[in-house]
């Protein structure tokens, strides 16, 4: 007989597995739609390596497609792919949660528990409610996008569907995604319409901002249009400062990094007037951070900008939101801490707030394990796919673990172990490197009473 966990039941799973499960459950059930002979177009065929990248791609939310999906997939397909990209967007917990609220189940407290997890909220004190909130401002939010991108897309493609294409880039764009139904070159047609730039960019970096400071600016913007005291009582969160604040400073400097770097490629922006290339350096800064659209040639971007674009990728969006990497609060906690080493405090201060010592330990070990992952799968990439050039695999890799979705044209490519390679970085990408780690660990592990002497250590 087997041996069974602590009073005779097995061991339950920790909040982490069943995360990570869940996004398991949801690409092998999107494979299985899309192996469908409906899901693909007469003439086309779909094996399963297929169907699995490309429903990974869909629920990890990347946008790296090894077939076209305006020309591979029919309605029935693409629309498969959209709600997997809305499902993978949301998250499979909350969105379970939300339907069971909805046909009026009570939620159990593992459930709650497992919503706050999924999260990363501090408490399980109306965790119901923040996931209901986070829905229903997600389908607003994608509505408006949509309506705004039909302006553009209806009177292109006709009444019905011109709205079908605003409903899934609007979609596509919030979840940061990036898969289109549009054409092979994604939005490059699109490089000189101002407005569906902006309207893209837009949704990208709301969908990146994450929903609790979406949820704190708009308790501020209520503050504000109340009584005189209410003004008063009201300060925007430190974490929505930050945020904002971080997310203004990458988006600016990488595109002026990108300006400077392609203003005079022929590749890329040569030919464009100067206006067209400060509205695409600066969506291409954008895009850079877990989007996947692109209104130029990846593959034509000059060396430098693919290699400046990887620090992008891996920084990434903001917690709590739909884009990937290791994200920016993440990212400027270490580099604080580096400089509060180096300035003899003992905590990093930003806004007269300190980060706790357990928070910069995270910190560390999520930049660093994604690091270690993201380095040893482009290491693997270039050993099964030989000839592949060093920076375009460090581009794919990257993008992939870091949910971007931008490719110098090598995805298709791949051969069968290196499509298992991106699978694997996106899956990785999207439930996070260390949730992995924590997944073969199980529940919770006991802290160590054992004291052990400090050694002498030598460093620098």
């Amino acid at each position: 007989m087997k041996k069974k966990g602590k009073k005779g039941r097995k061991p339950e799973l920790s909040t982490t597995q069943m995360i990570s499960l869940s996004f398991l459950s949801a690409i092998l059930v999107g494979a299985a739609l899309l192996m469908l002979p409906c899901s693909t177009v007469p003439g086309e065929e779909t094996d399963f390596l297929t169907a699995l990248f490309t429903a990974t791609t869909s629920v990890c939310v990347t946008g790296l497609v090894v077939v076209d999906t305006f020309s591979h997939w029919t309605l029935f397909g693409q629309i498969v792919i959209m709600l997997l990209i809305q499902v993978g967007g949301i998250g499979v917990v909350c969105l379970s949660a939300v339907l069971l609220i909805l046909i009026h189940k009570r939620l159990s407290l593992k459930t709650r528990v497992l919503m706050m997890d999924s999260f990363n909220l501090d408490s399980i004190k109306g965790v119901a409610g923040f996931c209901q909130r986070v829905v229903r401002d997600i389908f607003i939010v994608e509505g408006i996008g949509a309506i705004l991108s039909a302006f553009v897309f209806v009177p292109e493609f006709g009444n019905t569907k011109g709205i079908y294409v605003s409903i899934f880039h609007s979609i596509s764009a919030f979840c940061n995604a990036g898969i289109d139904v549009i054409g092979p070159d994604s939005l490059c047609r699109y490089s000189g319409n101002y407005f569906i730039l902006f309207v893209t960019m837009m949704l990208i970096v709301l969908g990146g901002l994450g929903f609790v400071v979406w949820f704190d600016v708009a308790n501020a913007v209520g503050a504000f249009f109340s009584k005189a005291e209410g003004r008063k009582r009201f300060r925007l969160h430190e974490q929505t400062k930050l945020v904002l604040a971080l997310t203004a400073v990458l988006i600016v400097s990488g595109a002026m990094l990108t300006f400077l770097a392609e203003m005079d490629n022929p590749a890329t922006m040569q030919s464009m007037s100067l206006g067209a290339k400060i509205w695409n350096s600066f969506f291409q800064s954008v895009t850079f951070r877990t989007a996947g659209f692109m209104t130029v040639s990846q593959k034509g971007l000059r060396e430098v900008t693919a290699l400046f674009g990887l620090m992008y990728m891996f920084i990434g969006g903001s917690p709590m939101g739909t884009a990937g990497g290791v994200k920016t609060v993440t990212f400027f906690a270490l580099m604080l801490y580096a400089i509060s080493f180096l300035r003899d405090r003992e905590k990093p201060v930003v806004f007269n707030r300190s980060f706790s010592i357990e928070t910069i330990r995270k910190a560390v070990a999520i930049i660093l394990i994604s690091f270690l992952v993201t380095s040893l799968l482009s290491i693997m990439l270039m050993f099964t796919d030989h000839g592949i050039l060093m920076t375009d695999a460090l581009f794919e890799t990257f993008s992939a673990t870091a949910t971007v979705g931008l490719s110098r044209n090598l995805t298709s490519t791949l051969t069968p172990a290196g499509r298992m390679i991106i699978i694997t970085a996106m899956y990785l990408g999207r439930i996070g490197p260390i949730s992995l780690v924590m997944f073969f660990r199980g529940q919770k592990a006991k802290k160590n009473l054992l004291i052990s002497a400090e050694g002498k250590y030598y460093m620098g």
